[in-house]
């Protein structure tokens, strides 16, 4: 299966956060989290990543600080801000809404196949 860039790219501001409402943490493994937590299904890149990362910065939502590594290399970590906190309640309403919405109409309907 492949999902379709806008369904990811809609996706990605509520994931990030939701992530980032957990704990702090870097670009890499948020690639990781997203691929653990979708069973492999969401390949995100740094490509995709990192202009969002950058974008919810620019918003206010995310914060980002130079720190390092267990092995003393240094990389960029971000946080939740409240702002973010604020945005992520939003998003999970909107897409709480979606979900439900679609639950309920493919209970309704008949197989397809």
């Amino acid at each position: 299966m492949s999902l379709s860039k806008e369904l990811v790219a809609a996706s990605a501001t509520p994931i990030i956060l939701s992530i980032l409402a957990e704990n702090e943490n870097y670009g890499y493994s948020i690639i990781r989290k997203v691929d653990e937590l979708s069973g492999g299904e969401m390949q995100w890149s740094d490509g995709m990543l990192y202009p969002v990362l950058h974008r919810l910065e620019k918003q206010g939502l995310i914060k980002s600080k130079w720190g390092k590594s267990e092995t003393g290399r240094r990389r960029k970590y971000y946080k939740l801000e409240i702002k973010g906190k604020k945005t992520l309640v939003e998003e999970k309403r909107k897409w709480n809404v979606i979900n439900t919405t679609l639950e309920s109409l493919w209970k309704q309907t008949k197989p397809l196949i």
